[in-house]
């Protein structure tokens, strides 16, 4: 199935691309969330018109993503929780805690775009958390989990 993108979309394309993706992801996803248009040649001539209003609202994007992560970079968290011995918790810190954290310093961060590759926090100690912004837009958490008293 051959599209072109409306938006860039990491690891396929950037605006306007004409890129071949297969007929499920074209037409389950792509094409719902507004990212992509059949190749058409009645819609590649609008997207051509289209293109530099496209691009200025992608530009807009990538700058409110990059003043986000300058307000998130180097930002310290910390969380308390209910630890037993040997610092193992009883539970674990996730994504769901860490937004909720951020949320109560009055910064906003959805649960998708905080990413915990190594999963949960299953320990009392000091971690560097990832939070994707944008395709080209990440930027650091440092979080420390400490004993709840």
């Amino acid at each position: 199935m051959n599209v072109i993108l409306l938006e860039s979309v990491e690891n396929l394309g950037s605006i306007g691309d004409l890129v071949k993706v297969k007929p499920g992801y074209g037409r389950n996803f792509l094409l719902p969330q507004g990212k992509a248009a059949l190749a058409t040649p009645e819609n590649m001539k609008q997207i051509e018109a289209r293109r530099a209003d496209l691009e200025k609202a992608a530009a807009g994007e990538l700058a409110k993503a990059n003043a986000r992560a300058k307000a998130i970079n180097g930002v310290e968290l910390v969380i308390p929780a209910n630890a037993g011995s040997e610092d193992k918790l009883f539970g674990s810190v996730g994504p769901i805690d860490i937004a909720e954290a951020l949320a109560a310093i009055q910064v906003e961060v959805e649960r998708s775009e905080i990413r915990m590759p190594d999963g949960p926090i299953h320990e009392l100690g000091e971690y560097q958390i990832g939070v994707h912004l944008h395709g080209d837009v990440n930027a650091e958490v440092t979080v420390r989990v400490v004993a709840a008293e």
